[in-house]
C-alpha cells in the first residue's frame, strides 16, 4: 500500500536514507537478484511503482498486480507500457505485465505459478476477516515458492512525531515484532515454508532496542509445488478484473527476432562490402597516375566499420568478392559476426529468417550488392 506521504510527516525527527519505502523497495530487488525469480506478483501493488522498478529485472518474465483500488492503480499503470525503445530494441526475454482488480483474501488461478509474491505493507490493511484468509489465498492457493512480507514494527512508532495509535489512518492493526513473528511463524508452519526475520530503516544510535522501522519477513517453501493432479482440484473461476495487460516486443517472438536479424545481416553485409570495396579502390591506386579522380568517385566510408570485423577470422573461400559491377558477401562470413550467431544460433536458421527479405546469389550463398547505380551516383 502506499505510504510515502505519511513517511514524509516522519523526517522531523528521523530521517531515513533512502526513504523507507525506497529501502523496501530495493530489498525486494536485492532479493530478485539473489533467486533470479521468472515470475513475480506484488499483492496491494498501489502504485505500481515496485512493479515499474522489477520490469527491468532481466530474469523476470511475469508480473502482475493486484489491489483492492483500481483507481490508484490506473493513475500510474501507464509506466509499466512499452516505450518507442523497446520496439526498436527489442529484448532477448519476453515480459508481460498485468494489473487485477481485486482482494487478496479471493482466490483466483491467474494468480497460480508464480516464483515469487510480495506483500509490502499490505497486511495492516486487511480487516480481521480477510486476515484470517489471507493466508490460505497466499500460502496455500498461490503456493509461491518465496513471498516477501513487510508490516509497520509499532515498537518504533513512539520515535515518530504525529503518530499517535497507527501511521496511517487505513490501518487496522499494526504489530510489534512479537507479534509478527508469532503470526509468521505459525503460518509458516502450517503451510511448510520456512521463514527469516528481518527488516529496513535503522533505529537512532541508542535505540537500537526497538528493531527496525519496516519488519519484514521472508517466506521459502520447503517442499516442491503440489502436484498436477492436487494443482487441478483448484478453483478455476476468476475473482479478479483485469484492468491493465502489456505484452513487450521480444526476440523470442519471431517477427521481432526476423527484424532483428535482417537488419544486422544488412548491416554486417555492408561491412564487407565496404572491406572489399577499399581493397579494390587501394589496388587501382597503385597503378593509377591520378588516383584523386578515382578516389572522388568511390569513397567507402571506415567509420561505420564494426568492431566485429576485427575479430573476425575468415577462410579464403568465405571473403567476399567482386564480379563485374556485383559485391557478393558470403552468408557464411555474416552468420560469423557475434551478435548474428548469438541471434540465429543455427546458419539454417539465418538463412530461413532472411529469405524474401534480402537479395542473395541465385545459389543462396551470398547477400548481392550492384555497385553500379552507386558508383553513377558518387
Amino acid at each position: 500500500m502506499d505510504e510515502n506521504f505519511q513517511e514524509e510527516l516522519f523526517t522531523g525527527v528521523i530521517k531515513f536514507t533512502p526513504p523507507l519505502y525506497k529501502q523496501r523497495y530495493q530489498f525486494i530487488k536485492d532479493l530478485v537478484g539473489k533467486y533470479k525469480p521468472k515470475k513475480v506478483a506484488d499483492l496491494g501493488c498501489a502504485d505500481c511503482t515496485l512493479l515499474w522498478m522489477l520490469k527491468f529485472c532481466s530474469c523476470i518474465e511475469v508480473l502482475a498486480g493486484v489491489d483492492i483500488c483500481a483507481s490508484v492503480m490506473k493513475e500510474k499503470m501507464h509506466r509499466l507500457s512499452p516505450l518507442p525503445g523497446d520496439y526498436l530494441q527489442p529484448a532477448e526475454r519476453s515480459l508481460t505485465v498485468t494489473l487485477h482488480h481485486g482482494s487478496v483474501a479471493h482466490k483466483d488461478p491467474c494468480m497460480l505459478g508464480f516464483d515469487l509474491v510480495t506483500c509490502i505493507e499490505l497486511i495492516e490493511h486487511l480487516e480481521q476477516s480477510e486476515l484470517k484468509k489471507f493466508p490460505d489465498v497466499v500460502f496455500g492457493f498461490m503456493s509461491p515458492s518465496i513471498v516477501v512480507i513487510s508490516t509497520p514494527n509499532s515498537e518504533f512508532n513512539p520515535l515518530l512525531p504525529g503518530v499517535m495509535l497507527f501511521r496511517h489512518p487505513d490501518h487496522k492493526f499494526e504489530w510489534n515484532r512479537a507479534q509478527f513473528q508469532s503470526w509468521a511463524l505459525e503460518t509458516a508452519r502450517h503451510y511448510d515454508y520456512s521463514v527469516e526475520f528481518t527488516g529496513v530503516g535503522h533505529p537512532p544510535t541508542g535505540m537500537e532496542n526497538v528493531g527496525f522501522c519496516t519488519q519484514i519477513g521472508v517466506f521459502v517453501r520447503k517442499y516442491p509445488q503440489a502436484s498436477e493432479s492436487a494443482q487441478s482440484e483448484k478453483p478455476t473461476k476468476a475473482a479478479y478484473k483485469t484492468v491493465f495487460k502489456a505484452v513487450y516486443p521480444s526476440l523470442k517472438d519471431e517477427k521481432y527476432l526476423q527484424n532483428a536479424v535482417v537488419s544486422e545481416v544488412i548491416f554486417a553485409a555492408q561491412i564487407m562490402k565496404q572491406s572489399v570495396l577499399h581493397r579494390v579502390m587501394s589496388k587501382h591506386e597503385e597503378y593509377n597516375d591520378d588516383p584523386t579522380e578515382r578516389k572522388s568517385r568511390f569513397q567507402p566510408s571506415m567509420n561505420c566499420f564494426s568492431e566485429d570485423l576485427g575479430k573476425l577470422v575468415v577462410e579464403k573461400s568465405m571473403e567476399p568478392f567482386i564480379n563485374g559491377n556485383v559485391v557478393y558477401v558470403p552468408l557464411k562470413t555474416i552468420f560469423s559476426f557475434p551478435k548474428v550467431n548469438r541471434l540465429c544460433d543455427t546458419f539454417e536458421k539465418l538463412c530461413k529468417l532472411i529469405a524474401g527479405k534480402v537479395t542473395l546469389s541465385s545459389d543462396g550463398s551470398a547477400v548481392i550488392f550492384n555497385t553500379e547505380h552507386e558508383n553513377e551516383e558518387n
